[in-house]
């Protein structure tokens, strides 16, 4: 596993929010999770471009930053279920926002996203 050799620079609210909402699938996992979506099944299903193992290394990080937590039950396969800490529900307005926006920008966005794609050579050279 990587481990970072610097230490993260924490001076601003910025660098805080980056160094904990970091990584492709957590917002969306943060999201999910407030809708209901608590099982790592349920969580797959609403993203399955991700992996299951990234999506486990992204939930644990979530977990160590308190922001979900998780609860193990003594059943027979073992059942694991996902929610909000009230620290992550803070969280939820401030996703909606940044939702929002992008829908809000959703055709520019589109297309200056998709420029860097459309500017690549299609071989990788």
């Amino acid at each position: 596993m990587y481990e970072r050799k610097i230490l993260p620079n924490l001076d601003c609210g910025l660098d805080l929010i980056a160094e904990v909402l970091y990584g492709k699938w957590k917002i969306r996992l943060l999201w999910f999770i407030n809708e209901g979506h608590k099982r790592p099944s349920q969580l797959q299903r609403k993203i399955p471009d991700a992996s299951r193992r990234v999506l486990n290394i992204q939930l644990k990080e979530l977990e160590e930053q308190e922001l979900i937590s998780k609860e193990i039950f003594p059943v027979v396969p073992p059942k694991v279920e996902y929610s909000l800490t009230e620290f992550g529900k803070t969280l939820i307005p401030v996703i909606s926002v940044l939702g929002q926006w992008g829908d809000d920008h959703e055709e520019r966005l589109k297309r200056v996203i998709m420029k860097r794609y459309e500017s690549e050579p299609e071989n990788g050279n």
